[in-house]
């Protein structure tokens, strides 16, 4: 018989739907994958059981109040609600629902926030002295409301507490966190069917950006641009130097980085050493090549390069950003 992981979802008024409703479809599709090894069991609970208006409109039904829980669970699950002012989007913290994470998270095996779910772990103390992430749109304010936290509001998802705490980024990011749950559990292969059975273009790792190269600058309005940019993806490895892209281009050097740095924000060195950097980043997250191999893999050319660029844009090395991303097998 498989190992039950009983996991249980907070729902309450207005929370953001697909917090809910992404994480719930990942650990179905493992159960599916696997059939049925996996051994999820997931249950919604509220504030009172019943029909819960979520943020979208939609009702979800929550299958136990708070007060019917139990200490029987596996993995804990909070996500998040917004309130929409003048000023951008605040978290909602309902003191309800902290109060029961509070109670709850003792008994968990893991606990997990979604998006803005990570200011409920905060007031609940769950996250003081501890790195934490949340959807960036809110993540100064976390950062002012606790200043006990350490908010980086740029990965994907933050493990922390010897793998029993994590936060996540907000919107689909949930699902990027309940794969890599999965993965804990389940392995990566597992992680992996399942996110082809989403039809995810990539299961990104922990310590990769809420916005990848491409979405970090601004969209362009030159569709040759735009298709440059995609064979740069494809390419790291080959010769990307301004030159050999103002050939490909059929533009001189000059006038290729003047259209370049306009429809992107940034020069053409600047932006494949970024890209080559994140490429870097996922085979240190997911593989244990060797770092002469990632620097070639990814472009960079030598492990001394590679070491250059992690300090120029990450402000650390290779090895220690390994160490504290490195996604490991069941």
């Amino acid at each position: 018989m498989p190992t039950p992981h009983r996991v249980v979802i907070a729902v309450f008024p207005d929370v953001d739907l697909l917090d809910v409703t992404g994480p719930a479809e990942v650990f179905a599709l493992a159960n599916r994958e696997t059939g049925g090894r996996a051994g999820y069991q997931v249950r919604l609970a509220g504030p009172v059981g019943g029909a819960v208006r979520t943020s979208a409109g939609v009702r979800l039904l929550a299958d136990l109040s708070f007060a019917e829980v139990g200490a029987d669970v596996d993995t804990l699950l909070v996500p998040g609600a917004v309130e929409l002012t003048g000023h951008g989007p605040v978290a909602k913290v309902d003191t309800t629902v902290v109060d029961w994470v509070r109670e709850t998270a003792p008994h968990a095996r893991r606990v997990a926030s979604v998006c803005v779910g990570a200011h409920v772990l905060a007031a609940a103390g769950l996250l003081d002295g501890r790195t934490a992430t949340t959807h960036w749109s809110t993540a100064a304010q976390l950062a002012a409301d606790h200043p006990e936290v350490t908010v980086d509001p740029d990965p994907i998802f933050v493990r922390t507490d010897r793998g029993r705490l994590w936060t996540g980024a907000g919107i689909s990011a949930c699902l990027d966190l309940a794969l890599a749950l999965v993965a804990e559990d389940q392995g990566e292969r597992t992680a992996l069917a399942v996110a082809r059975q989403l039809v995810m273009y990539l299961k990104r790792q922990g310590g990769q950006s809420q916005f990848s190269v491409p979405l970090s600058h601004p969209a362009t309005e030159r569709r040759d641009i735009d298709e440059l940019l995609r064979w740069i993806a494809e390419h790291l490895d080959g010769d990307l130097s301004t030159p050999a892209l103002a050939a490909r281009m059929c533009l001189s050097e000059r006038h290729f980085a003047r259209v370049f740095t306009q429809e992107t924000g940034t020069g053409p060195a600047g932006y494949v050493e970024a890209a080559r950097v994140e490429a870097a980043r996922r085979l240190l997250e997911t593989t244990d090549r060797p770092l002469d191999q990632v620097a070639a893999a990814a472009g960079l050319g030598s492990a001394e390069t590679l070491h250059r660029a992690f300090r120029r844009r990450l402000a650390t090395t290779p090895a220690a950003y390994r160490r504290r991303f490195r996604t490991p097998a069941a």
